[in-house]
């Protein structure tokens, strides 16, 4: 009995969540009773609202249905609509063609002559001089791909006007007004000299024309300097004939020019073994000059010795025959052996430095030689490290092995012809003064014979 009362309890709270705990069997049948009349009144609620929702969506869906039947009608209309207009498409476009006859081939040829114009126009230097023509040329290229515009007598006139100005502008050399960005960056308002299509000028220096912004901008370096004199004397002319230094191909070989490198980048590719080469040039010069001031000097005192009958100390024969004087009664071997030492003593000052020009015309070019081995070992570092793909990274090693090269060469031949020179004098010099002490101790044979 107990059980059966258990589940009976359990049955009316699992039934109903508002069912009070009830005190006697009585009270619980209530609580049941309640609680099974409510659910009921729920569920009949439940199912009236399902009915009623059911119901909107069935005539929801036949809405949806009429909509879409409406549409696909709509949508076969149009599709017939549409072929017919193709239809009507095509057979208009026909007759256009039919209309337009040998005017459709003429609208082919501005299309393209007005793309090739515009090409051309944006990468001359004269659109410097006349600018905004592109923009024309791009709308009427434009114009004429569509074949359903057609062109106006005004734009092929300017059309044929812009060809025409082109061909004027190439044959002439103008001046004019133009914004140039000058090589510090600085925009400025400057004459521009046009010479043709091929170079521009402004104050005696190159300019050149950047299509993609329309900028004159100055070379950030010029050429070297007897071509760019021209530029001046191209702006002084007024009229006639002037010598300029013109590039043809329209900036390629100012571009080449200016990417040479100068005197000083040459001696700078040199390196350490460059400037030793060249200290050593500077040194054998030097002693060069000094050796030949000198000798020439010494030189003409001889000569003025010869011809004088008075004896000077200040020049190698004077003392020389100074010596014979203060020596007269000795006998001939005697005079001999004097005048021989005093000729050994002016050798010395005559022949100085001429061993060491001998030095710096051999040293020289062995060390243009140890510039060229130097080179060639950092190219071939480059070539093993980076492979020969790429030419710049062996381009350095080469350039010192060459111009260590040179300039050995340049320091040796002209140090070897200042030798020659300088050894040429001493050695007139002492032929003089080895002459004159034969010539004394001939003398000195005659007034004393055996």
């Amino acid at each position: 009995m107990k059980k059966l009362l258990t589940a009976v309890l359990m049955f009316g709270l699992a039934g109903s969540a508002t069912a009070q705990e009830a005190q006697t069997l009585s009270e619980l049948l209530r609580a049941v009773e309640q609680g099974r009349t409510s659910e009921a009144a729920d569920n009949r609620e439940r199912e009236q609202r399902f009915a009623q929702a059911r119901g909107q969506q069935q005539q929801l869906l036949n809405e949806a249905r009429t909509e879409r039947s409406n549409l696909e009608a709509q949508s076969q209309r149009l599709e017939e609509s549409f072929e017919v207009n193709e239809q009507v498409i095509v057979e208009k476009q026909e007759a256009l063609d039919r209309r337009l006859g040998s005017l459709k081939e003429l609208f082919g040829v501005l299309q393209q002559v007005a793309g090739d114009t515009r090409g051309n126009l944006e990468a001359s230097i004269t659109s410097a001089q006349y600018p905004d023509r592109t923009q024309f040329l791009t709308d009427l290229a434009k114009k004429m791909g569509t074949s359903s515009q057609l062109a106006t007598i005004e734009e092929m006139e300017r059309l044929w006007f812009l060809i025409q100005q082109e061909m004027t502008a190439t044959g002439e050399v103008a001046r004019f007004q133009a914004q140039v960005i000058g090589a510090n960056g600085e925009l400025a308002s400057r004459e521009v000299i046009r010479v043709g299509p091929f170079n521009l000028a402004s104050d005696g220096a190159y300019l050149k024309y950047v299509p993609e912004n329309g900028a004159v901008e100055e070379l950030g370096r010029q050429p070297q300097a007897r071509y760019v004199s021209t530029t001046s004397a191209l702006a002084g002319a007024q009229s006639g004939l002037t010598l300029f230094a013109m590039d043809p191909t329209r900036g390629s070989l100012l571009g080449n020019l200016i990417q040479a490198p100068s005197l000083m980048e040459r001696i700078q590719q040199g390196q350490l073994v460059g400037y030793l080469i060249l200290a050593l040039g500077a040194i054998g010069i030097l002693i060069a000059l000094e050796r030949l001031i000198t000798l020439t000097i010494t030189s003409g005192k001889v000569a003025s010795q010869l011809k004088s009958d008075s004896i000077s100390t200040g020049n190698p024969l004077g003392r020389v025959i100074k010596v014979y004087q203060d020596n007269p009664n000795l006998d001939t071997e005697a005079i001999e052996v004097r005048l021989g030492e005093a000729i050994l003593k002016e050798m010395p000052a005559l022949q100085r430095g001429v061993t060491f020009l001998k030095i710096i015309f051999v040293v020289a070019p062995l060390m243009g030689l140890l510039g060229t081995v130097t080179g060639m070992i950092k190219t071939f570092q480059a070539i093993t490290l980076f492979g020969t793909g790429d030419p710049k990274l062996m381009a350095g090693g080469i350039s010192q092995a060459l111009v260590t090269t040179v300039l050995g060469l340049v320091v040796a031949i002209p140090i070897v012809l200042l030798h020659t020179i300088v050894a040429g004098r001493s050695k007139r010099i002492l032929h003089v003064l080895q002459e004159q002490s034969a010539g004394l101790v001939a003398a000195h044979i005659e007034r004393n014979p055996k």
